[in-house]
């Protein structure tokens, strides 16, 4: 089976055998916004078509090709879902040459009933959790955090966080960033925006310390990039994870030692998952996929 993690920005196809086993994996910088209008079926046969001509025939494919801006959209399924849901909610997309499936997404609501979507990031939640797991915290750091929770093999909720976002956005173009050099990093000074974040006086007023403690000689340009980092992975952190806990976390870059310094500050223990969670997850919905 051919498994494809289609995102935003990038593409990470595998090639598995018939018992999931990793035997070859690419990544590529064709992500749904640089596929043109109707360039989908092209775009899948030039990342994996000597696969296609190889035998593989049946692909799986998660994440953003299956929103409205992707290939073809796969509605969501409400939260709680576990592995056999989705299995049995795949759309099928017409191709020459295989049969294709998109795994939906998943959706669910905040407890003001405020709607929480995810596409992709759920095949990771169940890639992610050992053999015999049936309960687990999952975070998958990034500009729109999410921060899973798996309950008998199901994910019963998420909630996604703004951080990266709000972090580019703010020192790019805001006041904060005029004192700003360097970039975030692990240390004391993250540290000090992560213990700034438990005290009173709430995010908005924590956010303009940074420039305040910048003016007055107390926090060097070069530091005032982590220490807002640590302001806004603080206040994440808390929100999501409401009791110490073990949280898988679920990415690779700067961000997985940036969560996971920040989450042992607030008492719970990180544990970096496997970098190739999707594939394991696609492979176990592919067992269960009706493929005729």
């Amino acid at each position: 089976m051919i498994a494809v993690d289609w995102g935003t920005s990038s593409a990470r196809a595998y090639r598995l055998a018939p018992d999931g086993r990793l035997l070859e994996r690419r990544e590529g910088a064709g992500g749904i916004l640089r596929v043109p209008e109707g360039g989908f079926p092209a775009a899948l046969a030039a990342m994996v078509g000597d696969w296609l001509a190889d035998g593989e025939a049946q692909v799986l494919l998660s994440g953003m090709v299956g929103s409205r801006q992707g290939w073809q959209e796969a509605p969501y399924l409400a939260c709680p879902a576990g592995l056999d849901d989705l299995a049995g909610a795949v759309v099928p997309v017409p191709f020459e040459g295989a049969i294709v499936r998109l795994v939906p997404g998943l959706s669910a609501a905040d407890p003001g009933g405020v709607p929480e979507v995810m596409r992709g990031e759920e095949v990771q939640v169940f890639g992610a959790l050992g053999p015999g797991d049936a309960d687990g915290l999952i975070c998958l750091p990034g500009s729109h955090a999410k921060w899973a929770r798996v309950a008998d093999g199901r994910i019963t909720g998420f909630s996604t966080h703004l951080t990266g976002e709000a972090f580019a956005a703010l020192k790019d173009h805001t006041i904060l960033g005029r004192m700003m050099t360097g970039t975030a990093a692990p240390g004391p000074a993250f540290e000090a925006g992560i213990a700034r974040s438990a005290e009173t006086g709430g995010l908005l007023h924590h956010l303009f310390g940074t420039r305040t403690l910048g003016l007055f000689g107390r926090l060097a340009p070069e530091d005032s990039a982590s220490y807002l980092s640590g302001l806004l992975i603080g206040h994440e952190v808390a929100a999501a994870m409401t009791t110490p806990s073990l949280v898988r976390l679920l990415g690779s870059g700067p961000l997985m030692a940036l969560y996971g310094r920040a989450i042992a500050l607030k008492g719970g223990e990180a544990v970096a998952g496997d970098v190739d969670a999707a594939a394991r997850g696609l492979a176990l919905i592919g067992e269960r996929t009706q493929w005729t």
